[in-house]
């Protein structure tokens, strides 16, 4: 499954998405989508003036908008949504669990002295319900609580590398999503896509990624 064009020796370090990559994908994104359309309608905002599906870019769009009319009003806004957005986070969360391997995974890395580190555009209190010991096994975890810009802008990415001392171009950026694989490149990382959520391979390959994987812990065949 892996299309390899990397050498393993160059990777140095490893980032993880963590919904769909580590643990198994249950946030109803429609339901959030549509709660935070609601929220946003009430403000006097189309959906059409956003230009995009993501929530938490509607999220940001809607609040640009209104913050022109006023900065207080805006907060309240952006306040009520990320409040909407949390709690299905959390309730998603408190019915997940980690892939089988996931554990697995993070102390095999460790024990071959490649450090790992984390991103995800989940909050900080659900990824805690999911993994509540995630800093024994991964010890940088950025949720979008930490950055001002989530993936797949690289500030998201580029803090984790910060703060793991790695460098770009001996990093591989895994997720389940093409926007892992957006990420990774506007950052200058090797990618991988991993087919554990809800795209196949081809929208890997289409995304520029440099290796595909059934399972994230797949990554061990190759690294060892």
């Amino acid at each position: 499954m892996a299309t390899l064009t990397i050498k393993e020796s160059t990777i140095k370090t490893i980032i993880f998405d963590f919904d769909g990559t580590l643990a198994k994908l249950n946030i109803d994104f429609y339901r959030m989508r549509e709660a935070v359309g609601k929220l946003i309608l009430s403000y006097g905002i189309t959906r059409d003036e956003l230009q995009t599906d993501f929530v938490l870019e509607m999220i940001d769009s809607a609040a640009a908008i209104i913050n022109q009319r006023s900065p207080h009003i805006s907060k309240k806004f952006f306040d009520e949504a990320n409040s909407i957005i949390e709690k299905i986070e959390i309730e998603a969360a408190e019915n997940g669990e980690l892939f089988d391997r996931t554990k697995e995974l993070l102390n095999s890395l460790k024990s071959l002295k490649i450090s790992c580190g984390i991103i995800t555009r989940n909050c900080a209190k659900a990824v805690k319900i999911v993994f509540p010991d995630i800093l024994s096994y991964c010890p940088v975890v950025v949720c979008r609580d930490a950055v001002n810009k989530v993936k797949p802008h690289p500030e998201h990415l580029n803090m984790a590398l910060k703060k793991l001392g790695g460098s770009a171009k001996h990093t591989l950026m895994i997720g389940d999503h093409p926007l892992d694989i957006k990420t990774g490149r506007r950052a200058g990382t090797f990618t991988g896509g991993v087919l554990t959520g809800h795209f196949q391979k081809n929208d890997f390959i289409e995304a520029g990624a440099d290796l595909v994987l059934p399972h994230a812990a797949d990554i061990l065949n190759i690294i060892k």
